[in-house]
């Protein structure tokens, strides 16, 4: 309701501006990435800011039921955040700041008036390939091959066999390439082998540009098993992770990025997926025969169709595709380390995969429900491999 001001004989009418304070908070923080270095800070300092404006309207918003709301919304999230009251607040207008190394700071600019839209991949086990379609294939691709190769980024990985007289591979070797930017980083490259994922660029550095913006930088989680890569510059972050024997990786970017590259550049996993002579499986749906397993395969792996089952469903209650990319696995291999690497490779599409809706993937004929029934009847990506192996 508006409050009314007498100033003499005239009336001035304030009405309550809780939407702009709204719309000036969405603006503020609907590019930020929760998956990326600095979000809380530049989140807490958008929730001061859209408080600062609730308190310059609380006289003549008092009777609005938004902005009741809204206050009491600020304060729950700043409690989730751990978010002082007192600090630096955002200015509650975007264009002000252009930070020429901090990707995300374009967006909503004159020059890219919308949010990005961001792709994913993931690479692992033996070795399963998310693209940026969210398309799922397993692979063999024996060697090097070539995940990403553009204007900004290259991300080559080496698969080697896990298992003798197999087709099945698994990654032992990434290296990353982060290309010269403009003023924000000269080239940085990374390089991690099995049992030496070091928390450092090959020139012993663990950041790109000056000291203060750190455009690219490495963070240690698990000194020798996990470390991330997050590129300001260009919106970027990578998980490299070791598990056993074995490395995964994935991937967020912005989908211009990903797209920008020439012809001569179109071999890359992560656009194109995997040549078809080197797929091991159709259109990612690979149904297990009613009669079990293979007796060759019973005797290289411990794990019956039962105990692999049991095992991953421990780990992940959704049959969705990483749990029966995990049940192959242990078939394959009888390599627990895969049940992690699966696990694993499950949460950083959680915490990358720009699209919730998409984060779990069913083989055909296997929705949520389907996904539910009993492992010999629905179970999709195991024996129809291995008879491919043997």
């Amino acid at each position: 309701l508006p409050s009314v001001l007498r100033v003499g004989d005239c009336q001035l009418q304030t009405h309550c501006r809780i939407q702009k304070c709204t719309t000036d908070f969405v603006a503020l923080t609907s590019h930020l990435n929760s998956a990326l270095d600095g979000f809380d800070l530049e989140f807490c300092k958008a929730l001061r800011a859209y408080s600062a404006c609730t308190y310059r309207n609380s006289k003549v918003c008092r009777g609005n039921l938004v902005y009741h709301s809204a206050v009491l919304g600020i304060s729950d999230l700043m409690s989730q955040r751990n978010c002082s009251k007192d600090g630096p607040t955002s200015s509650t207008n975007p264009e002000v700041t252009h930070d020429p190394c901090h990707y995300s700071a374009h967006a909503g600019t004159r020059e890219q008036p919308s949010a990005p839209t961001y792709v994913f991949c993931g690479l692992f086990g033996d070795p399963h390939l998310r693209t940026f379609k969210d398309h799922f294939q397993t692979c063999k691709v024996e060697g090097a091959w070539p995940l990403i190769d553009n204007n900004y980024l290259s991300v080559q990985v080496t698969n080697v066999p896990v298992v003798p007289g197999s087709s099945a591979t698994a990654t032992n070797k990434i290296t990353i390439i982060f290309k010269s930017y403009q003023d924000c980083t000269d080239q940085k490259v990374y390089q991690a082998v099995t049992d030496d994922l070091p928390a450092a660029f090959v020139d012993g550095t663990t950041s790109g540009g000056d000291g203060s913006t750190r455009s690219l930088r490495i963070v240690e989680r698990v000194s020798g098993k996990y470390v991330e890569m997050h590129a300001r510059y260009m919106g970027t972050t990578v998980y490299v992770r070791q598990l056993g024997r074995y490395l995964t990786l994935a991937i967020r970017m912005p989908q211009e990025l990903a797209m920008a590259y020439e012809e001569s550049q179109d071999l890359q996993l992560c656009v194109n997926g995997c040549p078809s002579g080197e797929r091991i499986d159709a259109s990612g749906h690979l149904p297990l025969p009613a009669a079990g397993l293979p007796a060759a395969a019973r005797a290289r792996s411990a794990y019956t169709l039962e105990s692999a089952t049991s095992a991953c469903h421990e780990k992940m209650l959704v049959k969705d595709i990483y749990f029966y990319s995990c049940v192959f696995d242990l078939l394959t291999t009888g390599d627990a380390n895969f049940t992690a690497a699966a696990q694993s490779a499950l949460r950083d599409v959680e915490a990358l995969h720009p699209r919730r809706e998409r984060w779990h993937i069913f083989p055909r004929g296997a929705g949520a429900a389907g996904a539910r029934r009993t492992p010999g009847v629905v179970l999709g990506l195991a024996a129809l491999i291995l008879g491919v192996f043997l």
